[in-house]
């Protein structure tokens, strides 16, 4: 049974740091690609980073330069390294693999169409 896992999140002060894991079972990682989503309260799902099976990254304007997307292949696994953490960042963060993520070129936002998902990770930030 094909499964994604995350892990990490919590309640962090503006400022902050959290790194997030997404682990995979059932299937190798690392022959696709991987994004990170979250989704705020009363919002659409958003994309926030993603990392191509040959480790390529990109990710939406509104983290670039706090959030690191990275993956290691030995622990079938990709980590959302996130710093500099503001309360818009709060949300229930997924993972989701075996699919395709796009860059908007003028909004600067990432979408992506994935067939597995895993359940979510609440990331709260707040004073």
């Amino acid at each position: 049974q094909l499964q994604l896992v995350e892990s990490g999140g919590g309640l962090v002060r503006p400022g902050g740091s959290l790194r997030l894991s997404c682990a995979a079972s059932g299937f190798t990682l690392d022959r696709y690609a991987v994004g990170w989503f979250r989704q705020a309260p009363g919002k659409e799902r958003e994309g926030v980073s993603c990392i191509s099976s040959g480790g390529s990254t990109v990710s939406a304007d509104s983290v670039k330069g706090r959030f690191t997307i990275s993956r290691d292949y030995a622990k079938n696994t990709v980590y959302l390294q996130m710093n500099s953490l503001t309360p818009e960042d709060t949300g229930v963060y997924f993972c989701g693999a075996q699919g395709l993520c796009r860059r908007s070129a003028s909004s600067g936002t990432l979408s992506g169409d994935f067939a597995s998902w895993g359940q979510g990770t609440q990331v709260t930030v707040s004073s």
